[in-house]
């Protein structure tokens, strides 16, 4: 009996999906052609993956381009920070030298002496 009230219960979901047959999607990829014997199907199987495989063929070359973009932005923008810093290093260089020179003649007087 509690048998017959599980398969009872799932009645419905059954019917329901018989009334509405499933519809065949076509979904965008690589098929296999030689499955199709007409030469008009194999033709359409093979136009069908020549179009896939260009967009996708496009979309990969916009994103490496983008890519590439964006890599030759931070080089650039890595460049001006390292110029700034030689720049940097090059002002504290020769601001120290007058410094040390200044040291240095100032141990070598005593030692003169």
């Amino acid at each position: 009996m509690a048998r017959l009230a599980s398969v009872l219960k799932g009645l419905p979901l059954a019917l329901a999906m018989m009334a509405h047959p499933a519809v065949a999607q076509d979904v965008p990829g690589i098929e296999i052609c030689t499955a199709e014997k007409s030469m008009e199907r194999r033709t359409g199987c093979l136009q069908s993956n020549i179009n896939f495989l260009k967009a996708n063929l496009t979309k990969l070359a916009l994103d490496s381009q983008q890519r590439l973009d964006a890599a030759n932005r931070q080089i650039e923008a890595l460049k001006a920070t390292v110029a700034g810093l030689q720049k940097t290093v090059e002002q504290l260089q020769a601001a120290k030298a007058p410094a040390g020179d200044a040291k240095d003649a100032s141990k070598a007087a005593p030692a003169a002496k």
